[in-house]
């Protein structure tokens, strides 16, 4: 792909990792506000010369907002609430629930606990 876009939202929540040795901190419950940066791609520009408009992406935000934040993920997710499976929860959503609707194609998911940790997840599509 040649021109890449990518926007940042954030939300606040909790979590508790299962399976941890005892005593690891992450297995105690504890929250993180949370950054998810998603980034498009697209071989050509739309009219007036974007991959996608940053407003088409106003779904996500909301689907943050109403299912993540303030809430315990580990209610939310299937999976235990890592970043790497939330990173992979939210590119499928995005994928099945607002791609069709976009002129760009997401190529990634990061999700980031701290300022210094992330994950990262690609579409299968794109491995």
């Amino acid at each position: 792909m040649s021109y890449v876009i990518a926007k940042g939202f954030s939300f606040s929540a909790s979590h508790q990792l299962p399976g941890l040795p005892d005593g690891h901190q992450c297995g105690r419950l504890h929250g993180h506000n949370y950054t998810v940066e998603v980034v498009f791609g697209a071989d050509e520009l739309v009219d007036p010369g974007f991959v996608t408009d940053f407003g088409n992406l106003a779904p996500l935000k909301a689907y943050l907002s109403t299912n993540f934040d303030h809430r315990h993920l580990n209610d939310v997710l299937q999976e235990p609430p890592t970043s790497e499976h939330l990173a992979a929860h939210l590119a499928d959503w995005v994928v099945e629930n607002l791609e069709p609707s976009l002129t760009g194609h997401l190529i990634r998911v990061r999700v980031s606990e701290t300022e210094s940790t992330w994950a990262e997840y690609t579409p299968d599509r794109l491995r």
